[in-house]
């Protein structure tokens, strides 16, 4: 890997996993950290403000969750990756992960190879992004360096997968984009979720915007006009 190493901070109250995941990402060049449980992951990602967190959902003292949720709430950590590890197969714990404001989540048994997959999937798209223009539609303004959105010089706070979907709206006023190209180019093909990921993270995007700019196009997808 070029120029200094991403950080990322690996949480599991299960050492067989800290073990097995951290020695196959810091083969692919990542400096890694661990904490066993969600007050020492809290902790240590303050201490660190990593790239990028691997948080399990079941862990004693808080859950990953919980944790998601308290670092999501701190402008610091508006930014971060988050991936959770998930024994659970249902998709209602799924879309509860997203949208807290998790970028993706891997099943157990977990596959290194898949994980080290996922995580530099993550990694190059936000290289992708960082190269983007400003995007300007009437009172709209979408910085993708920053991942700031204003609006009448307003600024809102958007997950990062609601400030990928609607800078990939807003890239193309009045074009409407299919479900599985929305699905593709924010979450990417290495990423396997439903189209009821899409609706949830529309309707926060609405929720916070305040604004009127995002139209449902039935069994099609969605534009954005002003």
């Amino acid at each position: 890997m070029e120029g200094k190493p991403k950080q990322i901070l690996i949480a599991d109250d299960e050492v067989d996993i800290l073990e097995i995941v951290g020695y196959n990402l810091s083969k692919e060049g990542y400096e890694i950290y661990t904490a066993k449980d969600g007050n020492e992951a809290l902790d240590k990602a303050r201490q660190l403000n990593p790239d990028l967190i691997i948080l399990d959902i079941m862990m004693p003292k808080k859950t990953g969750v919980e944790v998601c949720q308290i670092l999501r709430s701190q402008p610091a950590f508006q930014d971060t990756l988050i991936i959770f590890l998930t024994a659970l197969s249902d998709e209602s714990s799924h879309i509860k992960g997203l949208e807290t404001g998790a970028d993706d989540y891997v099943s157990k048994p977990i596959s290194p190879k898949v994980l080290t997959s996922r995580v530099n999937a993550l990694f190059r798209r936000v290289s992708n992004k960082e190269t983007g223009k400003t995007i300007s539609v009437g009172n709209v303004l979408i910085d993708p360096v920053k991942f700031l959105v204003t609006i009448n010089n307003e600024e809102i706070i958007l997950a990062k997968k609601e400030f990928e979907l609607l800078y990939l709206l807003a890239s193309r006023p009045g074009r409407v984009f299919l479900r599985n190209e929305i699905l593709s180019q924010v979450w990417g093909n290495d990423v396997i979720v439903g189209d009821r990921t899409i609706d949830v993270h529309i309707r926060k995007v609405r929720q916070k915007l305040g604004v009127d700019c995002i139209t449902t196009v039935k069994g099609v997808g969605y534009k954005f006009e002003l």
